[in-house]
């Protein structure tokens, strides 16, 4: 190298700026802004299973792609669009002479789209983003609902018939009776949030060979409210809930099947800084009877009588819910009959209406027979019955 030479690093695009937003080269700028929105969704550092690096990946694409003209030369000049688009200039910012600095991801304005912007396509995304990187919808600090609690209950086949009640005790976070909810000490002041100033979030810089990327979060010091007491209260720390033993009543309607779950609104967790709570569901499991089945709104029982009443006819007791009842038997029945008992069966859940009962009749053959039955079975056989 000669004297007054200077060496000149030269960045090479070793991706294909398309291919890592999973678009192809004739994309609107609507499709390259949805694609983005996805992957850095995706990828996004702070999300658990994030990608730090493919997030930087991504964000680089879309700034590219994003600019009419800055993807006008990347299409013309292609993986080294940036040496020309230097124009022999300086190399700040790395890329082409773009400056990427002023990037500021999720949370600012001058690239890539924010937080608080507003776009509402797919399940409303601005939403989405709130939640996972820390910043607001619209309506402002977004409260958080309290967490929703799921118990097993069992009852047995004769209180799914006629309904049950269970009490239950539960170990879940309440509101606090100290300060009733507002995380502050009795007679404390509601001030600004020194930490964030009262706007409720806070900035966060990281630097890379990138540029400065800015997430913007939720205050961890007022969770977002932008004030926070002078002194927090003494029982729950500021949070306005605490864990407590709690009883609930349940009361399990009949006719609820096997598996069906009954929801309880409020019941669950409490919500914090006065959001409402999450609610109790209840998964109700029914036990197996010995002797009752249930199809429907109907119960099935099955009952043996003697050869004798099937074939002359008479009277059996069989068993139902509200208990023992008297069946009349014709001459002539076959086993394997059904008889249907009206109103004895499982209540509707709506209309309180109950199906019926039905009795399988299985005729019961004698295996010890004495000489004067064979006798006479022989009579009977020999006239062909």
């Amino acid at each position: 190298m000669s004297g007054g030479e200077s060496l000149r690093l030269v960045l090479v695009m070793s991706n294909d700026y398309y291919q890592i937003l999973g678009i192809s080269k004739g994309a609107s700028d609507d499709e390259i802004k949805k694609a983005y929105r996805k992957l850095a969704h995706k990828h996004h550092p702070d999300k658990a299973g994030g990608d730090e690096a493919k997030f930087k990946e991504i964000n680089e694409a879309y700034q590219v792609l994003s600019d009419k003209s800055k993807r006008q030369q990347y299409d013309q000049f292609g993986q080294t669009f940036d040496q020309a688009g230097r124009g022999g200039g300086s190399a700040q910012g790395g890329f082409g002479g773009w400056d990427f600095s002023g990037f500021q991801g999720f949370g600012g304005q001058s690239g890539g789209f924010s937080s608080q912007g507003g776009f509402d396509e797919e399940g409303d995304l601005q939403d989405i983003f709130a939640n996972f990187f820390g910043g607001q919808s619209r309506g402002g600090r977004r409260k958080k609902r309290g967490k929703d609690i799921q118990v097993d209950a069992e009852i047995s086949f004769e209180e799914m018939v006629i309904g049950a009640t269970r009490k239950i005790n539960l170990r879940k976070s309440t509101i606090c009776d100290n300060c009733n909810g507002t995380g502050g000490e009795k007679g404390s002041e509601l001030k600004t949030c020194s930490t964030c100033g009262g706007a409720g979030r806070v900035e966060k810089v990281s630097r890379s060979f990138f540029g400065s990327f800015s997430q913007v979060t939720e205050c961890p010091d007022c969770q977002g409210a932008g004030k926070r007491y002078e002194k927090l209260c003494s029982k729950c720390g500021g949070d306005g809930r605490v864990m407590a033993e709690s009883q609930i009543e349940i009361n399990i309607p009949a006719g609820i099947a096997d598996g069906q779950t009954i929801s309880m609104s409020g019941a669950g967790e409490a919500g914090g800084a006065g959001a409402i709570p999450g609610d109790l569901y209840i998964n109700v499991h029914i036990k197996e009877h010995k002797e009752f089945q249930r199809k429907g709104q109907d119960i099935l029982s099955s009952v043996q009588i003697p050869f004798s009443v099937a074939a002359l006819g008479g009277e059996t007791v069989i068993e139902t819910i509200e208990g023992r009842l008297s069946l009349k038997i014709p001459s002539g029945t076959q086993s394997g009959e059904l008889f249907r008992i009206k109103g004895r069966g499982v209540p509707d859940l709506h209309s309180g209406a109950r199906g019926n009962q039905l009795v399988k009749v299985i005729v019961r053959i004698p295996k010890n027979l004495s000489r004067e039955q064979k006798r006479l079975l022989e009579e009977l056989k020999q006239s062909g019955e």
